[in-house]
């Protein structure tokens, strides 16, 4: 049992965390013709857009409501119509993905209320699904808006139906890279069923070239399969952040659910394989039985590199317990963990403590550290400190290839193995090198 501490400071000095309303934003770029929409100011929304493009480098669809001084006194009611009808007349999105922002927040806006006087006005727009996730950015991290956004989702659009044996509705967390979601889609298919990835980044940000121009999103989850959600006869919930969305669609449509906290690693795969033989009634794939025996070996080759090294991460919750797990299942120990908000798996994380706070808190405490694990952030820290940083999360602005990042499954396992493994290597034989050196100059 870890204990939660929060450092009692009156600032952020050096911010971990991303707002509400990027995380949101990014489970909504998972469903096909959709259009996320930024309610408040044009500086808000182009920060997420820079955050975004810069990670995957691809075009993102993102739009704002431009809040201005007078209008956030007067009240934002119009410029959401203003937004609404625009988006409607220049892209046509299927599907429009309203976020609030702090500054709309703070002032109380009715964005529901809105909607409704909105739609009562313009019955052209009942065909249009407008899904509003309410995402202040003073509180909470990108892990909660992605949530908030899901738990939205599944609230707004999917209907009952006829319950498909087959199909089930996958919840894929913030956690999970557009990668990891295709591996993930991978291994269900290998089993036979139809799987419903909400949202599915595997599909729109997995980094492809389409035939033409679009102002919206023009791959994930459609609205069509949305609809079907509630035909699914199961739920799995990949991450904890995403058993909120679970619960709502077993108390909407009566559909069972089962959470997975972690897809990497040995075990933590194995339990998925067998999950999904119980549920399909096929057997494991042999292709999965020799990645396995594969996953073995690579974990032979690279424990040697990984026992008694002092790992410190600074992590959203879902992705810290994961990475947490799978890390000390290779022998390491786990010298400092930051996260961003609160979690009911921080309690639960292996380790003696868990700081919610930031990148200043994270670097007096991952002094004396073999590695760091977290986003493009901590290079800074890590020159400092002259460790060697491991990336991952979001951002990542200096290395390519975020998309395709895989760390799910036995293959996205020995990948991160790989990785890691590497720098450790690394880090031991520049240790041998300035040691000979030493020895040469006495």
């Amino acid at each position: 049992m870890a204990i939660v501490t929060v450092p009692n400071k009156s600032l952020t000095v050096n911010p971990l965390k991303q707002s509400q309303a990027l995380g949101a934003t990014l489970a909504f770029l998972g469903l096909k013709g959709t259009m996320p929409l930024f309610h408040g100011s044009q500086g808000c929304t182009a920060f997420a857009k820079v955050v975004l493009v810069r990670h995957f480098r691809e075009a993102i669809p993102l739009a704002t409501t431009a809040m201005t001084e007078v209008t956030t006194i007067l009240g934002g009611e119009e410029n959401v119509e203003q937004a609404i009808l625009t988006l409607v007349e220049k892209a046509n999105p299927e599907i429009i993905g309203l976020c609030t922002t702090g500054l709309t927040e703070t002032r109380g806006d009715d964005i529901e209320g809105f909607l409704k006087e909105i739609r009562d006005r313009h019955p052209e727009l009942n065909d249009l699904a407008i899904v509003f996730a309410p995402t202040p950015d003073f509180k909470g991290a990108l892990q909660d808006g992605f949530a908030v956004a899901v738990e939205s989702i599944v609230q707004e659009i999917p209907r009952a139906g006829g319950i498909r044996t087959e199909q089930v509705t996958i919840l894929a967390g913030s956690a999970f890279t557009p990668g990891d979601v295709q591996e993930v889609k991978e291994m269900v298919t290998a089993f036979g069923m139809t799987p419903i990835f909400v949202p599915d980044l595997g599909a729109s940000l997995d980094g492809h070239l389409e035939d033409a121009y679009s102002a919206v999103t023009v791959s994930g989850t459609t609205l069509k399969q949305l609809r079907d959600v509630g035909s699914s006869a199961f739920t799995l919930a990949l991450g904890e952040s995403m058993r909120g969305a679970a619960k709502i669609l077993e108390e909407r449509f009566g559909t069972p659910y089962e959470v997975f906290g972690e897809l990497t690693g040995l075990e933590p795969v194995d339990e998925f394989l067998q999950a999904l033989a119980i549920l399909s009634g096929n057997s494991v794939p042999e292709k999965y039985r020799r990645q396995r025996r594969q996953l073995q070996d690579a974990m032979l080759d690279t424990h040697f590199y990984f026992g008694a090294k002092r790992v410190s991460l600074a992590l959203e919750p879902d992705l810290l317990w994961s990475t947490v797990c799978f890390l000390q299942s290779m022998g390491t120990q786990i010298h400092a963990a930051v996260t961003t908000t609160r979690s009911p798996l921080l309690e639960k994380l292996p380790v003696k403590s868990v700081t919610i706070g930031d990148l200043e808190d994270f670097e007096s405490l991952a002094t004396g550290s073999d590695l760091l694990i977290g986003n493009s952030n901590v290079r800074a820290i890590a020159k400092r400190l002259s460790v060697p940083l491991y990336r991952l999360g979001l951002p990542i602005y200096d290395r390519l290839g975020n998309g395709q990042f895989t760390k799910v499954g036995y293959r996205g396992t020995m990948e991160l193995l790989f990785g890691i493994g590497n720098l450790f290597l690394e880090q031991e034989e520049s240790r041998v090198i300035s040691q000979g050196s030493l020895v040469k100059s006495h």
